[in-house]
């Protein structure tokens, strides 16, 4: 059985992962649980640089097989803003609050039909001796003109990404909702599908 690495101090992203990888022959942990304290360095340009740093990070430290990723928003009007850059978009590291408001003022006055947007994932995958590899995921949806529902800490976009499909904003979806249509399905599934084919679970 493998011991996989999922490279964050995020409960909500372990808890999200836990589910998304469960029965499979995989011990998971978490830097918590190896009382990892060190945390790498990003600075990225793009959300695959930013996986592949944390993912090559961990699986150095620990020598352990480590998954990480990056994510954020990507808004079409504002030609792919704030990607990245999400949470120091403003110019500084700005609060949950302050990254909605940012938002919504820059897109004030925009029609429905130019809010589309997108949350872009990529998970990397560092195997020890192997080059690291990557998977990518996206989910559509529209920027709303004022948030709905409850604020998820540490998730300000969900509050304002509407799923036109569900009639719902991303944070007013359940988790179970969440598992089965969020952007980390799909590459998880890509990745658990290079496993097997590697017979590696």
């Amino acid at each position: 059985m493998i011991k996989l690495l999922i490279a964050t101090t995020n409960p909500g992203k372990l808890r999200e992962y836990k589910e998304l990888l469960k029965g499979l022959a995989l011990k998971l942990v978490s830097p918590k649980d190896l009382r990892i304290k060190k945390k790498p360095k990003e600075g990225g340009k793009t959300f695959q640089e930013n996986a592949i740093k944390k993912a090559k990070f961990y699986s150095k430290m620990t020598g352990l097989v480590a998954l990480a990723d990056d994510s954020g928003l990507e808004i079409d009007y504002l030609k792919g803003e704030p990607g990245v850059k999400s949470r120091r978009w403003p110019g500084k590291e700005a609060s949950d609050q302050e990254l909605i408001d940012y938002t919504l003022k820059k897109l004030k006055g925009v029609p429905w039909s130019k809010r589309g947007a997108q949350f872009r994932v990529v998970l990397a995958l560092a195997i020890p001796g192997k080059k690291v590899l990557t998977f990518e995921g996206k989910k559509r949806g529209i920027i709303l003109v004022k948030p709905r529902g409850k604020l998820i800490p540490g998730y300000p976009f969900r509050s304002i990404f509407y799923l036109p499909k569900y009639g719902k904003s991303f944070n007013e979806i359940s988790f179970k909702e969440e598992i089965k249509i969020g952007h980390r399905r799909k590459p998880i599934k890509k990745m658990i599908k290079f496993l097997r084919s590697r017979k590696l679970i």
